[in-house]
């Protein structure tokens, strides 16, 4: 067994999206251009409602997949298929663009605080033209493993060690995406495929990783190198981190802003068939 370390750090950079709300670029910076399968992480958290009532209105994605995980706030979803939801606090919305989608992402709220991050996962070749299709999942439908010194792991994909499974279905990149909340002085113990790319962000608190215990503080992403095991250990008061991994698909990047695709041709395709209505 070969235990995972951090092999970098980072606290993002500052950006804006969508009609200008303000948020972390965590993947997807000149830091970290992408960590295969993962094309882009951002993080969003304020609670001046100046930085995110604007929202995200209509635009367009194809060729892979958005997954956006609240932890405050509400986030009201439409799309151009006719698809309508609201994002609560501790759901999830996995939603596979596949060929093409244009969609809407606007605040249900005005003031408060908004919390959560939008994670970008690559879709293979074969996989980028396939129909458009949601899993999404209120906090309540979310398993929460509880273990008997106080750790709490909510599982939205792949499976803990002892055996609680989450919902999400992806066989292509086979993830693991769980939010764990360890408290003070209490570690944490995980299984992942040895070929994952994996990584760890710090909510709150400080974690120390693996077996050389370097530190990942409050609102910083750690990528973790290869290995089989993951080992973390609570620092100070206790610590809350997503841990988010997969299988990289290790295949030709083509970026063309919201289409991500394997050739230019591709994404050229992209332009001409959502200017043309194709979507």
């Amino acid at each position: 067994m070969t235990t995972k370390e951090i092999r970098m750090l980072s606290l993002g950079m500052p950006t804006s999206d969508g009609a200008g709300v303000k948020l972390t670029r965590v993947i997807g910076s000149p830091e970290l251009s992408m960590l295969d399968p993962f094309l882009m992480l951002d993080r969003f958290e304020t609670e001046n409602p100046e930085d995110y009532i604007a929202g995200f209105p209509p635009h367009p994605h194809r060729g892979f997949e958005t997954v956006t995980y609240m932890l405050e706030g509400t986030m009201r979803h439409e799309d151009n298929l006719g698809n309508n939801g609201l994002l609560k606090p501790g759901g999830i919305q996995w939603m596979t663009a596949g060929r093409g989608i244009v969609h809407s992402e606007m605040p249900e709220q005005v003031d408060g605080a908004m919390r959560g991050f939008q994670l970008w996962i690559n879709l293979p070749s074969h996989a980028k033209m396939q129909d458009p299709h949601y899993q999404d999942y209120d906090p309540e439908q979310l398993p929460v493993e509880i273990r008997d010194n106080g750790t709490e792991v909510r599982v939205i994909s792949g499976q803990t060690d002892e055996g609680t499974q989450g919902p999400i279905v992806n066989d292509w990149v086979k993830p693991t995406y769980f939010d764990i909340s360890l408290p003070a002085d209490t570690d944490f113990t995980q299984t992942l495929s040895a070929n994952d790319n994996s990584l760890l962000f710090v909510i709150t608190g400080q974690i120390a990783v693996g077996e050389q215990q370097r530190i990942a503080k409050a609102n910083s992403l750690a990528v973790l190198s290869q290995g089989d095991t993951l080992k973390v250990m609570a620092q100070g008061e206790g610590a809350r981190f997503l841990l988010i991994s997969g299988q990289p698909l290790n295949e030709p990047i083509a970026r063309g802003g919201p289409f991500v695709m394997n050739t230019q041709e591709e994404i050229r395709q992209a332009f001409d068939d959502y200017r043309s209505g194709r979507f």
